[in-house]
């Protein structure tokens, strides 16, 4: 089993995706639109919303991003999409060069929250939200110091 990250859009899913593929380096990038998959002809979509994206899906070193486009004819049942922090993504790559090419990289037209720097947890660490608003934390080695900190308490 794995969790996979899964972004909501208002109809900029296509930018988020060249963004991430690119910041990511991803090697394997999937992308349907509505307009993709057929039709009924019974209630057909609206024009505007078929180039929008149904699911996509990009693979990088470690991980897999899912995202899509909030159809604004699903927003009276989804409501409204709201920019928050109340979801981050956190990378915990061990490769410290890896991880600073996507800090780098995601950071551009983002905002860093804190710089990569070694802290008591992590020898790399650092937290940004990127262009499109989602928070990204990054970790060298914080699994290694939560598995000390477990294995001391006990």
């Amino acid at each position: 089993m794995s969790a996979i990250a899964y972004l909501n859009f208002d109809g900029i899913a296509d930018q988020a995706i060249g963004f991430y593929s690119e910041a990511l380096s991803a090697f394997e990038v999937k992308v349907v639109k509505f307009g993709d998959i057929p039709q009924d002809p019974n209630y057909p979509m609206p024009e505007n919303e078929l180039n929008m994206i149904m699911e996509s899906s990009i693979e990088f070193a470690g991980g897999k991003i899912m995202m899509s486009d909030i159809l604004p004819s699903m927003k009276a049942v989804t409501g409204e999409l709201v920019k928050g922090n109340t979801i981050l993504i956190s990378l915990v790559i061990h490769d410290k060069q890896k991880l600073e090419e996507y800090f780098n990289h995601l950071s551009v037209g983002g905002q860093v929250i804190m710089p990569l720097s070694s802290y008591p947890w992590s020898s790399c660490f650092g937290m940004l939200v990127d262009k499109f608003g989602v928070n990204w934390k990054f970790n060298s080695d914080a699994d290694q110091f939560l598995d000390n900190v477990i294995s001391n308490k006990q």
